[in-house]
């Protein structure tokens, strides 16, 4: 792993695209629209009709959901309750917020939404076939032979893997008055991906892996959605088609060898049948998975160091608990830093990772007495949903004292707080992520004093949730003897 932070491709693109995007939201949020309902209830059924507007032609508020998603969906849920439609790109999508729509739609116990569906256009050229586009009995049977790589004794494997590279680049991090911190953790997530998940040998082939994940990542985040030579979607298209020839063409040698990274014991898994993964199905899941560990885990690492940049009493009382302990094992992961739990709880709750999980219905449903027809693309919106009122009071205060055991929790719904999501299509590298994030901050925390400038703000753009667009500037300050 490099142990200066490199510039990822597109982010001072991303942030000049921001600005832009901002602009023309300015314009676009103040078109009229006459709120109608998105569909009659059928007759006699007694349920209400989801109401909401298709926004500026075309366009709808898309504009507005990338550039100031929480100010947008809270407007929603305050003007017309937890499910409501909003237009965007040719789509009429239902947005569900607060944790009774959630579990309906993440419980989903009469099947009538699917995942597949619901990702498809968002992003299945880039991920088809990962198991979080996979649905029911499909779902079911994959995820048996995926949880094999996901034992206790697979995600002890992957932490001694993990250990030597992140506090090798952490400790290699410079003291610096503008160090971009989301820039270099996200590479050297990209770089821990490409060396643990899949095995690769550090240097121009994890470099090159490093690349396709990110520029696979970023086209599906694309507006621009063609494949038009030169574009961030084109680029993606092309990453993923480099990636599927990488996995496919080791295969066979993974499979009858003992490795134990993530792709290896992927070859090698089973259920409890003796079902294993098809070619296919290893090249589709690992490419999934990889966007998933290290795409989210970068964001909650960032907007962690952010908090904790401008709360520098929390700052100080999480150095003090690492500096107690003797080290991070998977044991410790259950308890031994009850501080960094919480904060680490904090984080997810304000800037959840994973913020927007797409569904499709597949037969007409209804959701809060709300009648929704099939084939209706739905937004479940978990970032949102957590930083509501109604649920968590002073929600924008960045407050892990509230999981300490105190009055805030205790009222709460147990969907208020899902940041992995909820049902059979609960993440499944939960632990993982747990384990990502607290290695990453006990190194942090045990090495450096760091704080952001007097009343900065991240300029945020939108990725698989809440993400920092200007790379998160921060003063990071080597302690002595560190």
């Amino acid at each position: 792993m490099s142990a200066l932070p490199q510039s990822l491709p597109g982010l001072p693109a991303a942030s000049a695209t921001l600005r832009f995007q901002s602009a023309a939201a300015s314009v676009t949020s103040r078109y009229p629209s006459r709120v109608r309902p998105l569909s009659r209830p059928p007759a006699g059924s007694e349920l209400k009709p989801v109401l909401g507007n298709y926004g500026f032609p075309v366009l709808g508020h898309l504009l507005s959901t990338f550039v100031e998603p929480l100010e947008f969906a809270r407007e929603r849920y305050e003007r017309f309750g937890p499910v409501s439609w909003a237009g965007g790109i040719g789509f009429r999508v239902v947005q569900l917020m607060g944790p009774e729509a959630l579990e309906t739609a993440w419980i989903n116990r009469d099947k009538a939404f699917s995942s597949a569906r619901g990702w498809a256009p968002v992003i299945g050229p880039f991920f088809h076939r990962g198991i979080m586009l996979l649905d029911f009995e499909e779902h079911r049977d994959h995820r048996r032979i995926m949880q094999q790589a996901f034992t206790r004794s697979a995600l002890d494997g992957y932490l001694t893997l993990m250990r030597p590279g992140i506090s090798r680049t952490v400790t290699s991090w410079p003291t610096a008055a503008g160090f971009p911190f989301y820039t270099a953790v996200k590479k050297l997530l990209l770089d821990q991906a490409a060396e643990v998940f899949v095995g690769a040998v550090l240097g121009a082939e994890a470099d090159r892996l490093s690349s396709d994940f990110h520029d696979t990542v970023c086209g599906g985040q694309a507006m621009i959605r063609a494949d038009v030579p030169g574009g961030t979607w084109a680029r993606g298209l092309r990453a993923r088609e480099r990636l599927e020839r990488y996995f496919a063409a080791q295969i066979p040698e993974r499979r009858a060898g003992t490795g134990a990274d993530l792709f290896s014991m992927m070859c090698r898994s089973r259920s409890e049948d003796g079902d294993s993964f098809s070619d296919a199905d290893i090249v589709n899941h690992m490419i999934f998975l990889l966007m998933a560990a290290h795409d989210t885990s970068a964001i909650a690492i960032s907007m962690l160091v952010y908090e904790l940049g401008r709360n520098l009493r929390w700052q100080d009382a999480l150095r003090d608990e690492a500096d107690a302990g003797d080290g991070l094992g998977l044991a410790d992961l259950d308890g031994a830093y009850p501080l960094l739990d919480v904060a680490f709880k904090e984080i997810l709750r304000m800037y959840a990772p994973a913020g927007t999980l797409f569904r499709q219905t597949v037969t007409d449903t209804e959701v809060c007495g709300h009648y929704i027809p099939r084939k209706t693309q739905v937004a479940i919106n978990v970032y949102a949903s957590m930083r509501l009122a109604d649920w968590w009071p002073d929600p924008d205060r960045f407050d892990p004292g509230r999981f300490l055991g105190g009055g805030d929790v205790a009222a709460v719904h147990r969907y208020a707080f899902a940041p992995f999501g909820g049902g059979v299509h609960k993440c499944i590298g939960q632990q993982f992520a747990d384990m990502n994030v607290k290695l990453v901050m006990h190194q942090l925390l045990r090495h450096f004093r760091w704080r952001v400038a007097p009343g900065y703000r991240p300029l945020m753009t939108w990725g698989t949730g809440p993400t920092p667009a200007d790379g998160l500037p921060i003063s990071l300050q080597r302690l002595s003897g560190g």
